[in-house]
Formats: C-alpha cells, sequence, structure tokens
C-alpha cells in the first residue's frame, strides 16, 4: 500500500528516515528486559526460598543473593534504572509486562502473593542495591510484621529505615490506584501526572522532528500514570483537557487524546491491560505531526493546497514512525493501526481513502471519537474558535454527518453527563458556574457539580464556591437551575485554572 504523494518541505527534502524519525527506545528494548524478567523471577525465587529454609549467612543463601544483586545491578547498569510493579494479575519490570507461563508459574505467583501482603505496589532503584540491601528488603516481604496489609507496609519501611537501607522506594497500591476520600489531594495528583505526562510527550515529538532517538520508556510510565489515575478517579484528570493556551501544540493535543480515550475505554468495560495499549495507541495517534514543518502549523492564515496536502499526510507519516519501534511490540502495531485510520470515518469516508473495503479497529473508532472532541474544543485559529464543550457533544451525538461511532458517543456523553467539565454555565439565581464534575446520580445528569465564580452582582470568586446542581430547598425545590451555557474565554474566565 502507498501512502498519498507528500510535497517536499523545501529545497532537498529529507530522505525517508530523516522524515519518519527514529522513535527506537534508548536502552534496552522491550524483549531483552522481558527475557531479564524471566531470569529476575528465578533469581528472586531462589533467594526467598533458600532465605526461608537457612539462615541469612549460610552460603547457599548467600549466593542466591549475589546472583539476583548481580542481575538487578546489570539491570540498572544497562537501563539506567529498575521499576517492579503490580498491576492486577500481571507483573512489570521497567514498563515491560513479564508473561506468565507454565515454567514461571511459581516464581511469579509467590512475588505477586508477598507484595499483595505486604501492600507493596511497586519497588523502584536508580543505583544497583547490595547484597545486604536486598537481604533485608527480601527478609522484610518474607516475614511481614503486622496484621493489615498497611500495617505490613509500614514495618517494611521501618525496617529498611533501621537498617539503613535508602536505594529503594516502596509505593503502597492505594497510592498509585485506589479512590482517595481527599478530594484536594487526587486533584494534586491528577495534575502532577498530566504535567508528566506533558514533558515526557514533548521530549518523544521533538525527538521524532530531530530524526534523533527518544525514550518510550517514558511513555509508558506516562500511561501506566494515566491508567491508574482514570481507575482511581477519572474527573480530575479529564477535567484537565480543558486547560487552554498550549492545545495547538501536538504533544499536548497527543495527552488530551490519551486521556479521553483511556477514560472511555473504562467506560466500555476494558481491562486494566486494555485501557494501557489504547493510552498508547492514542497518545502516538497524531506522531506523524511531528514531522510536519511548525511554519505549517503555526499558519495563522489559510492553508494552501500543498500545506493542506502535508498535513494529510500525517496519518501515515505516524505509520512510519512507528515503523521505528525497536523489536516491533505489540503496543506499536495497534498504535499504527490507530494512527493510520484515526481521520478516516467509520465509513471510510475520510483520509487517507482506504484501498480495499473493511472496518476500523475498535481502538481506531474510540480514537477519532476522542479526537474529534478534543480538536473541536481547543480549535487552532486558522480553523476558527474553540466551541463549548457542552455545544460540541451535542453536535457530534446528533449530526450523523461527523459519521463517528454513534454507540461511542454515547458512551462518550456517559463520561462527561450532559455538560461536560470546563462548560460555563449561567444559572437561574445569576450566578455563573464552571462545571467540574458531573453528578453521581444518573437521574441528575443534566444537574452537574459546579463551582460558583461568579455572583449575582458580577463580582468573580476564586476558586469559588463547589455545589450540587442537584440540590433542593426545604420545600423540595432545586436551588439552582442551569438557563444557558455561556463562552468562558468571551467572557474573561480562564476555564483551566479551576482544574489547576
Amino acid at each position: 500500500m502507498t501512502g498519498p504523494a507528500v510535497p517536499p518541505v523545501g529545497p532537498g527534502a529529507a530522505s525517508l528516515g530523516r522524515v519518519t524519525g527514529s522513535i527506537a527506545a534508548v536502552g534496552l528494548a522491550e524483549s531483552a528486559v522481558r527475557e531479564i524478567g524471566r531470569t529476575f523471577l528465578y533469581t528472586i525465587y531462589a533467594a526467598m526460598r533458600n532465605m526461608r529454609i537457612y539462615p541469612v549467612d549460610n552460603p547457599v543463601v548467600q549466593k542466591s543473593l549475589e546472583d539476583f544483586t548481580a542481575l538487578t545491578g546489570e539491570l540498572v547498569r544497562r537501563d539506567g534504572e529498575c521499576e517492579v510493579r503490580v498491576a492486577g494479575e500481571y507483573l512489570f519490570l521497567n514498563a515491560t509486562r513479564m508473561k506468565l507461563e507454565v515454567d514461571n508459574y511459581t516464581s511469579f505467583s509467590f512475588l505477586l502473593a508477598r507484595c499483595r501482603e505486604s501492600d507493596v505496589e511497586r519497588i523502584t532503584f536508580r543505583a544497583p542495591p547490595t547484597t545486604d540491601d536486598w537481604a533485608v528488603v527480601l527478609a522484610g516481604l518474607l516475614e511481614p510484621e503486622g496484621e493489615t496489609a498497611r500495617e505490613r507496609y509500614d514495618a517494611l519501611g521501618r525496617r529498611l529505615e533501621e537498617a539503613q537501607v535508602t536505594v529503594f522506594g516502596l509505593t503502597p497500591f492505594d497510592e498509585a490506584a485506589a479512590p482517595l476520600d481527599d478530594a484536594e489531594e487526587m486533584r494534586v495528583r491528577a495534575k502532577r501526572t498530566y504535567e508528566q505526562s506533558v514533558y515526557a510527550t514533548l521530549d518523544v515529538m521533538e525527538a521524532v522532528r530531530e530524526g534523533q532517538s527518544a525514550n518510550i520508556k517514558k511513555l509508558k510510565r506516562v500511561v501506566q500514570g494515566v491508567v491508574d489515575q482514570v481507575l482511581a478517579d477519572e474527573m480530575p484528570l479529564v477535567g484537565l483537557t480543558t486547560v487552554r493556551g498550549y492545545h495547538e501544540e501536538p504533544f499536548v493535543h497527543a495527552i488530551d487524546v490519551c486521556i479521553l480515550s483511556v477514560a472511555l475505554g473504562r467506560r466500555l468495560g476494558l481491562s486494566r491491560l486494555q485501557l494501557y495499549q489504547l493510552g498508547f495507541a492514542g497518545l502516538f495517534h497524531d506522531l506523524g505531526m511531528a514531522r510536519i514543518p511548525r511554519e505549517v502549523l503555526e499558519q495563522t492564515e489559510c492553508l494552501t493546497d500543498a500545506e493542506w496536502a502535508l498535513v494529510r499526510a500525517h496519518p501515515w507519516l505516524g505509520v512510519l514512525a512507528l515503523f521505528q519501534v525497536r523489536e516491533q511490540a505489540d503496543f506499536a502495531y495497534r498504535s499504527m493501526l490507530v494512527a493510520y485510520q484515526h481521520h478516516m470515518r467509520r465509513d471510510l469516508s475520510g483520509y487517507p481513502r482506504a484501498l480495499r473495503l473493511g472496518e476500523m479497529s475498535f481502538y481506531g473508532k474510540i480514537v477519532a471519537v476522542t479526537d474529534a472532541y478534543i480538536a473541536l474544543t481547543a480549535r487552532r485559529q486558522t480553523e476558527g474558535e474553540p466551541l463549548d464543550p457542552a455545544q460540541v457533544l451535542a453536535e457530534l451525538t446528533e449530526n450523523p454527518g461527523r459519521t463517528l461511532d454513534p454507540v461511542l458517543l454515547k458512551a462518550l456523553g456517559a463520561v462527561f453527563g450532559i455538560y461536560p467539565p470546563g462548560t460555563c454555565l449561567v444559572l437561574d439565581t445569576g450566578e455563573v458556574a464552571v462545571v467540574i464534575r458531573p453528578n453521581p446520580v444518573v437521574e441528575m445528569a443534566a444537574r452537574p457539580i459546579v463551582r460558583i465564580i461568579r455572583d449575582p452582582e458580577g463580582t468573580h470568586h476564586f476558586p469559588g464556591t463547589e455545589v450540587d446542581l442537584g440540590a433542593h430547598d426545604e420545600a423540595g425545590a432545586f436551588t439552582r437551575t442551569v438557563i444557558a451555557t455561556v463562552d468562558g474565554d468571551r467572557h474573561g474566565i480562564r476555564v483551566g485554572d479551576y482544574f489547576l
């Protein structure tokens, strides 16, 4: 299959390798980490099994600890860091999922059980631990102290502190994935996840633009962080996609589509692993835009035919760039499909034109929906003013001409409710409010949770007062009702400030 003809960028247009760029992973390839992971499971299981039988100073124990220490030290030296992470029924080593096989079932299950028993979701270290360091942490996992998992986790931390072992970083499960009662803490965590995502994605986009190698491992952690946050509480992170200022930048658009795709996938019942794969596909869907000249992307006038042809070529330019991913990991194949298909539309009437009949992939349909929503609510200057989130959602749902999957559009509406986060509302009290999140009561979909930012006299209040539009007075009447939506930008309201 050949792509559309791409106009040369300028005199002496770059070669194909230069045009596509390279995003081969910096450090160890995924297949190499997975192979090391097999040995990792065997050696840590052998060390812990021997520690159960013999004293720690026994030569058999010391030999198994030395073997394990040498392996982890080599991993740190070759890959720059090491992270062991539990996610559901999976174990990850440096963001690479370790395969559960017949010959490693015992060691795999043993390590998984010990981590859960002591509430250890992840162990990280960036310097090679010593044999004595490993002896302390493994002994703590083998002989946990405390009645509950959290008590055992705290006891393990104290044991490491008393032994002056500082090389390890431990994270409990609830700090990575469990819902929090403290809404402010969840908001801060969402902001941190979003900022880390933007910086990591910017690095990759710039590397592709310059034809250099980029660190894919950072992006793996980005997507893992997004999935964890969405599973814990999606709205603080989804709300950050409303932040204005840099939405025209491809790397921010990619993050927003990634977040919204994972949130939509969660509503569709996808597993954690499927959400991870979908998040990667969403993050890479516009990778080809990194190979479009900046002067074209920053154009404030209407694009010429040649410039528009170049922009329309970004789907297959993204596919070519993804071919550079070392080892052709599974996520690269899925991402190639999404990168190629996300502008095709459900009836294949978009671009690039399909040369044979078929259907878009499921992930491609999801990303097409979220990409359209994000693009319309953060429209570039050459395409007109950004649209109100509620207006965009209604237009996408009611206008069949957009040829997006109607079932997925309804699911997107379920994520947002009638008024998506970031929508500015005028209330019958004369107040102006910003939607923070949908009402958790399904019957109250038209009455979201909002923040009152302007009183009836026109006085602005920051950060405002959070209220439930579903609240009643003593007589049973609603205390506030929506009468209209307004464009926040035109009224001097920076919606994103209420999510930062």
